[in-house]
């Protein structure tokens, strides 16, 4: 299960809102919605929205990797089990090589493609039906999706899926739209994306700037590009209402990026005329995704390491370690810090 942990600072003027973003799977949505019902048993924070992802079109969110290990010669130096950042790659040797790719850890970053020296990994991209989307979302415990598209100026796959949808659009509370930076034409895609959506959206609707996708964890560096779209993205006057939020290369560099030019806005600073503006100028939120993938990871397998194979909420100091570093990830966007009424209270 691959989470996001999006913050949306405008919206938090109000609601102190976060999105968990997951796969729109009925047995992953249980799951996250049975984890943060037990991190607010330890943990008195207000409940997050969930969201969940689904594509338009082939999207490097929605592969996997996969190959045939009893393929792979004996004597590789296996670096795709090495690159990995999800550990979802294991192989254990017998008369041949036995294992492969984990599907539930695999997030599809692509990572071990390049690094077989025998090519035999390939992607394998998935795309979720339109129908059993609407019927899940009709579940009434999903507030949020995010649909991700591939920056193609066809959109007819798009309106497709979006008509798909139907009417279960109304049960959400946000609409987010994933895509690339496509230059000059990214704010022609957007505007036709709205006018596909406007007839029938009633909610909050955001835009992700997916800069430099399923990178934040590799450095400093990888903020770069989404910080580039960004600040283009923040200036442009043609762009279609709602809210702009940086995925791709987010991490703990991030803010401090937004800060150098002057995109970033705590709910404490800024007169009430800038406030109102920020839907239309400065950014709105911050998806962290792999960086988020790394802290959660790593948390799990010390916890596995020491306890085996079990429930997090059954061990409830990993669990309120991971909550910790997500909190110290986030209090900078949502002010957690500066002495807002809004802030939390204390880590029992």
């Amino acid at each position: 299960m691959a989470l996001n942990f999006s913050c949306c600072t405008s919206l938090s003027l109000h609601n102190q809102v976060d999105c968990i973003d997951c796969a729109a799977d009925a047995s992953v949505v249980s799951a996250v919605n049975e984890g943060i019902g037990a991190a607010m048993d330890i943990v008195p924070l207000r409940r997050p929205w969930v969201m969940i992802s689904v594509n338009d079109d082939e999207d490097l969110h929605f592969r996997k990797a996969a190959f045939d290990p009893s393929d792979c010669p004996l004597d590789c130096s296996r670096p795709c089990e090495a690159v990995c950042p999800a550990n979802a790659i294991k192989l254990e040797e017998g008369e041949f090589l036995q294992g492969g790719v984990i599907n539930e850890r695999c997030y599809g970053c692509g990572r071990c493609l390049p690094v077989c020296p025998y090519d035999k990994i390939k992607a394998v991209t998935y795309l979720r039906d339109a129908a059993a989307t609407a019927e899940l979302i009709r579940r009434n415990d999903i507030d949020a999706i995010e649909i991700h598209t591939n920056g193609s100026r066809q959109t007819a796959s798009f309106e497709e899926l979006w008509n798909g949808l139907s009417d279960s659009i109304s049960y959400l509370r946000l609409v987010a739209i994933s895509f690339p930076d496509l230059g000059k034409s990214t704010t022609m895609l957007m505007n036709s994306l709205f006018s596909i959506m406007k007839p029938n959206l009633s909610c909050y609707n955001l835009w992700q700037l997916d800069g430099r996708p399923m990178s934040g964890d590799i450095g400093r560096g990888a903020t770069r590009e989404a910080l580039a779209f960004a600040v283009r993205l923040a200036s442009a006057e043609d762009k279609p209402p709602g809210f702009l939020q940086l995925a791709g290369g987010t991490n703990a560099h991030t803010i401090n990026g937004l800060k150098k030019h002057g995109l970033y806005q705590s709910m404490s600073t800024g007169t009430r005329k800038e406030k109102s503006s920020l839907s239309t100028s400065l950014i709105g939120g911050i998806a962290y995704g792999g960086y988020a993938r790394k802290i959660v990871g790593r948390i799990l397998r010390n916890m596995e390491s020491e306890h085996g194979l079990s429930c997090i909420e059954d061990h409830p100091e990993y669990l309120r370690e991971a909550l910790e570093e997500a909190l110290a990830l986030v209090a900078p966007v949502k002010c957690y810090n500066d002495g807002s009424p809004l802030a939390p209270s204390p880590l029992p």
